[in-house]
């Protein structure tokens, strides 16, 4: 396992991202101040348009701030360019949504390919890949299976692997469980705090159950487009 590091590999300083105009504006974060360090389980939640999917769009290069600092890796992203960030994106960070998002008609292990064909890498190379990232996730034996044959833990499963076949940074996972009952919410924690511990894999997650943001080290809790504390969860202050 990587140790955690003292520098932090995500750092925000006074991020606002402000909608709109006059009458019509919106600040969805105002001043918002918050480090990751490598090796940590970040969990965000808030209540509805407290602004932390907008935080995890601007640390995902999804969306730009309108005003403060935002470095990873001690690079400031405001610096990069389109391409630039295309490439941070592609290379550094993994995304996993609460709709899964796999093509439907293709294959487990063709939907863990589908970002490395973006990176150039050849056949070959791609598969063994994918399979390794399905091997991770325990389902190397539902590789030839499609979407519709997976339970939805399962394809949660096969989102993960997406995320992790890049060999990613960062895993950004925003609502991971919110399409899963209980047992299978309960699956994919531990898979997910399992890649952390083992691997060092650093994790940001935006949820809005509380017992699913106990499985990180942090807790991070924001109102109003701002972070109203941040704290240790039981398992981080162990």
């Amino acid at each position: 396992m990587q140790s955690k590091s003292d520098e932090p590999l995500i750092r925000l300083r006074g991020i606002t991202r402000v909608y709109g105009m006059g009458e019509a504006e919106v600040r969805a974060l105002d001043g918002v101040d918050l480090e990751v360090r490598p090796g940590e389980f970040v969990a965000v939640m808030g209540p509805s348009g407290s602004g932390k999917s907008t935080a995890m769009n601007v640390i995902g290069c999804l969306d730009s701030p309108t005003s403060g600092h935002y470095s990873f890796n001690g690079v400031e992203v405001a610096t990069l360019n389109q391409d630039q960030r295309a490439l941070l994106r592609r290379h550094y960070l993994g995304f996993i949504f609460q709709g899964y998002n796999l093509l439907p008609r293709t294959t487990a292990l063709q939907n863990v390919e589908l970002p490395l064909i973006y990176k150039g890498m050849g056949r070959e190379e791609r598969e063994l890949r994918a399979m390794e990232a399905l091997e991770k996730v325990g389902l190397a034996a539902r590789a030839h299976h499609d979407p519709s044959e997976l339970s939805g833990g399962q394809q949660q499963r096969v989102a993960i692997a997406r995320a992790l076949a890049g060999d990613p940074k960062v895993i950004l996972a925003d609502e991971p469980t919110g399409n899963l009952d209980t047992k299978r919410s309960v699956e994919i924690m531990e898979l997910m705090q399992a890649l952390n511990r083992d691997e060092g894999l650093t994790i940001v997650m935006v949820t809005h159950e509380e017992d699913m943001a106990e499985y990180a080290d942090r807790l991070i809790w924001m109102v109003d487009g701002k972070v109203a504390f941040d704290r240790a969860t039981a398992k981080g202050g162990k």
